[in-house]
């Protein structure tokens, strides 16, 4: 059964251990593709860089490309209910908290994909 961690931390200590992490790697960097948002994280990106790079870019969507970020929000399948349940009166915070939504959603998928191959 599939349990998401509780925190990006913990999430990407998980995918390391359960050697998946260059898979969400892939995931993160397909999806952003899809969603026309290039973004190409290298395979070597060390976990806590990740992190950083991503919340960096979700800041930035939100700030000047908002439509984007909603299109990339549909293309991974982030829950809707739980974007609405996010507090978004200060900005780096938010962008915090989705970019934690993102990927406990492509973990999601790597998990799944990998468990039932």
């Amino acid at each position: 059964m599939f349990i998401a961690p509780i925190n990006t931390d913990l999430l990407l200590k998980e995918a390391e251990q359960e050697m998946l992490y260059q898979q969400l790697i892939l995931q993160l960097n397909k999806d952003f593709n899809l969603a026309n948002e290039g973004i190409d994280f290298p395979m070597s990106i060390l976990p806590e860089e990740l992190k950083i790079q991503l919340h960096e870019k979700i800041y930035r969507m939100i700030q000047y490309k908002f439509a984007e970020y909603l299109n990339l929000l549909y293309i991974i399948d982030v829950s809707e209910d739980q974007i609405k349940k996010l507090d978004g009166s200060d900005l780096v915070i938010l962008a915090e908290d989705v970019a934690f939504l993102i990927l406990k959603r492509e973990w999601q998928k790597v998990w799944f994909r990998n468990k039932y191959k």
